[in-house]
């Protein structure tokens, strides 16, 4: 593959993560404002505190991608074209939400390792970091999400 292959590869990574953190955003905001039952306030602070997390993840993304001369997507229609996670459809109980949200974790954390992979191919370090960060933040959320569902 050409530098210019490589490099091109490495933005579409980037983007497709600029989209998947976009609608991971809108979700976890679908799930603060529509959970219900006994772990009202405990899951509406935890989505809460995710969504405000996905924010300045999905600005590091993005300004990676600026930084490598890619452009970030930035509609709705983009992110809707580009995601590989589904959008919530409002109507999940508290542990659907749970349970949906540990599956987008997890796919999040596997394209993460598959973007690491890509970078180092690249000897594009500082990609890879941005995705190993996430990636730790990520499986950590799986296991104390898993842990609260037993």
């Amino acid at each position: 593959m050409t530098n210019v292959a490589v490099q091109q590869s490495i933005q579409t990574l980037l983007n497709q993560q600029v989209a998947n953190l976009n609608v991971l955003y809108v979700k976890l905001h679908s799930y603060h404002w529509f959970v219900k039952g006994p772990m009202f306030f405990q899951l509406h602070e935890k989505f809460e505190e995710l969504y405000n997390e996905i924010t300045l993840k999905m600005d590091d993304v993005a300004e990676r991608l600026l930084t490598i001369g890619g452009k970030p997507h930035s509609t709705l229609k983009q992110y809707l074209e580009h995601t590989t996670i589904q959008e919530s459809t409002g109507n999940e109980n508290a542990e659907q939400m749970v349970k949906q949200l540990v599956a987008d974790l997890k796919q999040l954390v596997s394209e993460f390792e598959q973007a690491m992979e890509a970078a180092e191919e690249a000897n594009d370090e500082a990609t890879g970091d941005v995705f190993l960060g996430m990636k730790a933040d990520f499986e950590k959320h799986v296991w104390m999400f898993e842990a609260y569902l037993g």
